[in-house]
């Protein structure tokens, strides 16, 4: 029995799902169900079961799984440590990141540090911050950005950058061609939204109540891009990081509005797993992240 099939074991577990498991480890479907086969039969036991679409271990296969995810941690610390006396940075760094700083505020990093590091390869997930909290948990992600991260006793946190949100608004709407507006002037305006479970949104609707204003929701999303795609066509009005609207702002599809006495800034944040010790690779990692050269470059 090898290590690369405990990962898979634990992948599957993990994702749910053969074909994911697959993609994760370069491998076929057929070589995944070809390792598991080979797992059951060495411990003489059922380890997963098939159902409503989803792939879940049975308790034997809960047991493998969790010492599985011991062994693995294991032996990757066992990597870490040699590569440390042999003072390599090599290896892979996995990174799972939110929508809009991984599409516009992480390219710089990303370039800076692949740049510095050529023998790295660097794994970058999309992904919402409930997903990146369960895979830094779950020791599937080395590193996760999110913003507004909360204290966990099992999360590290490390201060990254702050984003200005700011209020877009369509080019032919009223109160984009005004050189600044009352926040009070958004009661009853369309709006598009982060969906609720996004801590961004949880902030925008702490400022609105604040200052006792309710916009009309019109329509939610999970992601940037689609936000802003919405507010290009008239959708409705939306708050974002300005970062996330430079490209947008230049060209003239969206306008930023100046609301007189808001200031609202979104915190972002670097997380790993407490207790787990980062690879070289990873440390170099979280350096350039917060090093002010690649940030003045974003």
């Amino acid at each position: 029995m090898q290590i690369e099939t405990l990962k898979v074991f634990c992948d599957v577990v993990e994702t749910g799902s053969f074909s994911a498991a697959a993609a994760l480890n370069l491998i076929t479907q057929s070589a995944v169900s070809q390792q598991l086969r080979a797992l059951e039969s060495r411990f003489q036991c059922k380890l997963l079961e098939r159902g409503r679409g989803r792939t879940r271990p049975t308790p034997a296969g809960e047991v493998l799984y969790r010492n599985s995810r011991a062994i693995l941690e294991t032996y990757r610390n066992l990597e870490v440590e040699l590569q440390e006396l042999r003072e390599v940075v090599a290896g892979t760094v996995r990174i799972a990141i939110v929508y809009s700083v991984g599409l516009h505020e992480f390219p710089p990093y990303l370039r800076e540090f692949m740049r510095a590091y050529p023998r790295v390869q660097v794994h970058v997930e999309y992904s919402r911050a409930n997903r990146i909290y369960e895979a830094v948990l779950s020791g599937t992600t080395d590193l996760g950005i999110v913003a507004y991260p909360p204290r966990h006793p099992q999360i590290v946190t490390l201060r990254f950058r702050e984003d200005q949100l700011v209020l877009v608004a369509p080019p032919d709407h009223p109160l984009a061609t005004a050189p600044r507006a009352d926040v009070r002037q958004l009661d009853g305006e369309p709006f598009v939204h982060y969906e609720r479970d996004i801590p961004t949104r949880r902030a925008i609707d702490q400022l609105f109540k604040a200052h006792g204003v309710r916009p009309r929701q019109v329509a939610e999303y999970d992601n940037i891009e689609t936000i802003k795609r919405a507010v290009e066509i008239g959708q409705g009005l939306a708050m974002v990081p300005l970062p996330a609207v430079q490209r947008e702002t230049e060209i003239g599809t969206l306008r930023v509005v100046v609301l007189d006495g808001v200031q609202l800034v979104r915190p972002l944040g670097i997380i790993y797993k407490r207790g787990r010790q980062l690879s070289p690779a990873a440390r170099r990692f979280v350096e350039v992240l917060r090093q002010e050269k690649a940030e003045a470059a974003a």
